[in-house]
């Protein structure tokens, strides 16, 4: 197996380190590994391919220590075809809270969240896709 160096602030480590203790893997490479076959296996539902997708973006930085809002705005101008809205929060004393809803297809959506989450000093992403005609199915079935 390929050793590779993967450079991360101090704190993640702690917490990759606690997780995989508390969980039972082996070490810090099982955990990575495992998340890095789930980060690059989420948009490859192939339930997803070709249909019309909804997704919610939820996005967290520190807007003192960062240029990430800047990023945001660029990110939702880039992509304003599947924008559908966006909401811009205070939390806190320190951060910001980016919620993007999208309208879509498969490969224009994962495109948008890979672009977020390679911001610089974004804290937290989270995302959800559903399928519109399933919930289309939903409200008149």
């Amino acid at each position: 197996m390929t050793v590779v160096s993967v450079s991360m602030p101090e704190s993640l480590l702690d917490r990759l380190d606690e997780f995989a203790d508390e969980h039972g893997y082996t070490g810090r490479s099982e955990v990575v590994r495992e998340a890095s076959r789930n980060l690059l296996g989420e948009f490859e539902d192939q339930k997803l391919e070709g249909r019309d997708l909804m997704g919610v973006v939820t996005v967290v930085f520190d807007h003192e220590t960062s240029s990430a809002e800047q990023r945001m705005m660029e990110i939702r101008h880039e992509h304003e075809h599947t924008v559908v809205s966006n909401v811009h929060n205070h939390v806190g004393d320190h951060y910001c809270m980016e919620l993007f809803v999208l309208e879509g297809e498969l490969d224009e959506i994962s495109t948008f969240v890979g672009k977020i989450r390679a911001t610089n000093d974004v804290l937290s992403v989270d995302y959800s896709v559903i399928p519109v005609d399933d919930f289309e199915m939903a409200l008149t079935g």
